[in-house]
């Protein structure tokens, strides 16, 4: 005679399986390693370290004007009138 199968498990079990097919794959085409992510975030802060070291710094004195547009002179509509 054959076993008695509860159908409500077996489904059950069988999205679980499908469910940990899908994270293997998903887990084989976007892991890193721990290394990869080390690397990465070295190259992420040299980068940014470069950046920074090539920053125009304000020259500290304030009523000297600043490059950029927002040390540009503002004009609005009265002063045309």
């Amino acid at each position: 005679m054959a076993d008695i199968v509860n159908l409500r498990q077996a489904r059950k079990q069988k999205a679980r399986a499908e469910k940990g097919r899908l994270a293997e794959q998903n887990r084989t085409l976007h892991g890193r390693s721990k290394a990869d992510r080390e690397r990465d975030r070295l190259i992420a802060d040299k980068a940014e370290k470069f950046v920074a070291g090539h920053r125009r710094e304000a020259s500290g004195d304030p009523d000297s004007p600043g490059i950029g547009p927002k040390s540009a002179p503002r004009f609005s509509d009265k002063s045309y009138a």
